[in-house]
């Protein structure tokens, strides 16, 4: 099942992606015993591979955002109505770049509605190597999600391969409609694999890895807490709601049959690279398929 969508600026979030158990099957290659068991509260029913997803899709398209905002202004922003407005302070020191979707929900072509402000400070040019830029918020909201933390983003040049790439340090929240309260940790790299050099965002995608050293530290609303590690790069692009490719090892102190391994690249992103809502999550010898809801 394929879901795409043009939105070359409002987002994706991260998309955000909700992942439910949708169908426990027998993997027949790994599974050796006669049943699969089901996923159990205590292992909290596999809900921080939805966290996961939630911050990471939310994280990108917070960086995407500000950075057609840097590039274009509020021409770049594209809404349903003109509700969002770009302000780039050049002269005071450090720069301050304001993206400002209103008071009241303000719908973006990618169907999601936002409000508040995101917020960036930096100095010299924005696109230059080795700039700096640090994000932060003033009531900003996603689909009434609010989004908090803040993030630091380091531009790295050009890598071997000639690709734009950066080191983001997250420290991220987002409270649900819910109430509850998600947050995230962590120091990664952002390589931008297509759509750098066009002026659409619907073609940009990312590869997402961890520094060498580091991993990510989610903490949900439950208070469990749990370190995922990317052991093959994730692949974001803004004209899908779901991660569509990547691996994570996931470990915790709750867990009492080892680490999980959370699979992106399966389904069609298995064979053809596109969008889809499936994913795994192997514990032990079992194999369960998960579908991700934006």
């Amino acid at each position: 099942m394929q879901y795409r969508s043009l939105l070359k600026n409002g987002t994706l979030l991260v998309a955000a992606s909700l992942l439910t158990l949708a169908a426990c099957r027998r993997d027949k290659a790994t599974d050796t015993t006669s049943t699969t068991p089901t996923l159990s509260t205590a292992d909290d029913n596999g809900g921080y591979a939805s966290d996961a997803a939630k911050l990471e899709n939310t994280s990108n398209d917070v960086i995407s955002i500000t950075d057609v905002a840097a590039t274009t202004g509020g021409s770049g922003l594209r809404t349903t109505s003109p509700c969002a407005t770009v302000t780039n302070d050049t002269i005071s020191t450090p720069h301050v770049l304001t993206i400002n979707f209103g008071a009241t929900d303000c719908l973006c072509a990618d169907g999601k509605y936002r409000k508040g402000e995101i917020i960036v400070t930096y100095s010299g040019r924005y696109k230059d190597s080795g700039s700096v830029h640090t994000i932060s918020y003033d009531g900003y909201y996603v689909n009434d999600n609010y989004v908090g933390g803040s993030k630091t983003v380091t531009n790295e040049g050009t890598n071997a391969s000639g690709q734009v790439w950066y080191t983001v340090v997250v420290n991220d929240s987002i409270i649900l409609t819910t109430d509850s309260v998600i947050t995230q940790t962590a120091h990664r790299t952002r390589t931008w694999l297509t759509g750098y050099s066009t002026p659409t965002r619907s073609d940009d995608s990312y590869a997402i890895a961890d520094v060498s050293g580091y991993s990510t530290v989610l903490r949900r609303a439950n208070g469990h807490i749990f370190n995922l590690s990317i052991t093959s790069p994730l692949t974001i692009a803004l004209s899908c709601d779901y991660i569509e490719a990547g691996t994570l090892d996931i470990s915790s102190s709750t867990f009492v049959a080892g680490d999980r391994i959370l699979n992106y690249s399966y389904g069609l992103g298995a064979t053809t690279g596109l969008c889809d809502d499936l994913a795994q999550l192997t514990i032990g010898t079992h194999t369960y398929v998960i579908t991700l809801h934006p």
